[in-house]
């Protein structure tokens, strides 16, 4: 590579958020020579949130997403190819066009898609969709327009509520399917996710948890038309959409030596891919939903994040580290966030609430419908998640960047709180779950005999 970092061939493989503000956030930091950004779906990138809300509830039309840019990358967009492979000694990225493209710095920006259904033959059914992409919320948005008797969502994580939330708007019947034993219990933990399995039955939901769906059953014409669960049951519905979480697309990966499989790919704190030995590497970069990096309010705990604004803040870093000398790189640190509406609530998360053993109610109550639960792990604050009090948020923010000890002190709280009112988080293993949650722990839990002052 040439000697000066702002010159060369660069290369995003991912057309996705993290690859456009990337492109932009490069550009913005003073590079002057080429850029690919290589992306597999035909479209410009475009915003996913608005695919399960506003998108199925017929406010969006799906092909109105596309994402504004917020200068021109002046980039070679190679739309609708797929990066087939990665040769780190050659430094070339294969596509399925059969060309290679050479490049000095690479950014894997690949991110995720939809778990699909484990049966094809059943998930080919006419009526059978998941939601990750453009074209699948203007199908699945085209099919709820045209009133479906029932819908089924196999499901209960962020996806699949919002999904359900959407057709009780519309007015839809509507079955969701969760092996847990309730709603957003992997993302939540035990106490708040009572209360999502309360407002989805006091909006209609007719929710069925601890259970599997085992078959989804066609008309004999292709076209689906109901499926029998573990308990014995059946669902007659004309529609489903299956929301068992995420794939990460590290497939096109196997054969290139790095540090890649089915939770991401590893990289360190400044977004340099590790190979498989665990050695960093100095040329390739990873940034959003397909990446795992360590976070030192977490234990150092890799984390795999879905959240939009980790999307962003990560590959801002990515892109300055790529341009940047050792000693001017600097750590990809953001608290994480992340947001959902769902059945007239606002649910925001900050922090790991995965990474908890105890939880408090701070402010409000469950009662209300209005609430900050404040989540500890081990005598520190490591997350809070509001229920429509979206303004505590920053002021938990600064509890979990500051270790301050749980449960929280006084001011922190509409009430004062004794320990012995916390109770267990209740954060269920997994694999037990249909969905998969938004973030996952995938280091060990760290060894706390150490205490930081």
């Amino acid at each position: 590579m040439p000697g000066d970092l702002k010159d060369g061939r660069f290369v995003i493989v991912g057309a996705s958020l993290a690859g456009l503000r990337a492109a932009e956030a490069l550009r913005d930091e003073g590079f002057t020579g080429s850029l690919t950004v290589v992306g597999d779906e035909p479209h410009p990138p475009y915003d996913r949130p608005p695919l399960s809300k506003q998108v199925l509830l017929g406010h969006a039309a799906a092909d109105t997403t596309g994402l504004p840019m917020r200068r021109d990358p002046d980039a070679d967009w190679r739309l609708g190819v797929r990066a087939t492979g990665l040769d780190p000694l050659a430094k070339r990225v294969a596509l399925d066009t059969g060309e290679s493209l050479p490049f000095d710095r690479l950014l894997i920006a690949t991110g995720t898609r939809a778990r699909p259904w484990p049966h094809p033959e059943e998930a080919a059914l006419d009526g059978v969709f998941t939601l990750r992409t453009r074209d699948d919320a203007g199908g699945l948005a085209k099919r709820l327009a045209a009133g479906p008797r029932r819908v089924l969502v196999i499901g209960g994580g962020f996806t699949g509520s919002e999904i359900a939330s959407a057709c009780r708007e519309r007015g839809l019947e509507v079955t969701v399917a969760e092996r847990g034993p309730a709603p957003l219990v992997g993302a939540l933990g035990g106490t708040l996710s009572k209360l999502a399995a309360v407002m989805q039955r006091n909006h209609g939901v007719d929710l069925r948890c601890g259970v599997t769906v085992t078959t989804l059953r066609g008309d004999g014409n292709g076209r689906f038309n109901g499926a029998d669960l573990s308990d014995g049951s059946r669902v007659d519905a004309d529609v489903c959409v299956v929301a068992l979480g995420a794939v990460r697309n590290v497939e096109w990966l196997a054969d290139s030596g790095l540090a890649a499989g089915p939770r991401g790919i590893a990289c360190d704190a400044g977004c340099r891919a590790f190979n498989m030995y665990g050695i960093v590497t100095d040329d390739v970069f990873v940034a959003g939903d397909v990446s795992r990096f360590p976070h030192p309010l977490f234990g150092y705990q890799m984390l795999s994040l879905e959240h939009w604004g980790n999307a962003i803040a990560q590959a801002e870093v990515a892109a300055h580290n790529m341009v940047s000398p050792g000693p001017l790189r600097r750590p990809h640190l953001a608290v994480p966030e992340f947001w959902s509406s769902q059945f007239g609530l606002n649910i925001k998360s900050v922090g790991v609430p995965a990474f908890s053993d105890q939880v408090v109610i701070a402010q409000g109550s469950l009662e209300a419908r209005r609430l900050a639960m404040v989540y500890g792990y081990q005598g520190r604050v490591t997350a809070a998640v509001t229920v429509d009090m979206a303004k505590s948020l920053n002021y938990y923010r600064h509890l979990i960047e500051t270790a301050a000890p749980f449960p929280p002190p006084p001011g922190a709280a509409d009430r004062a709180i004794a320990a012995d009112i916390t109770i267990p988080s209740d954060v269920p293993d997994p694999k037990g779950l249909t969905h998969g949650p938004t973030v996952a722990l995938t280091g060990y839990l760290p060894d706390r005999r150490l205490t930081v002052v």
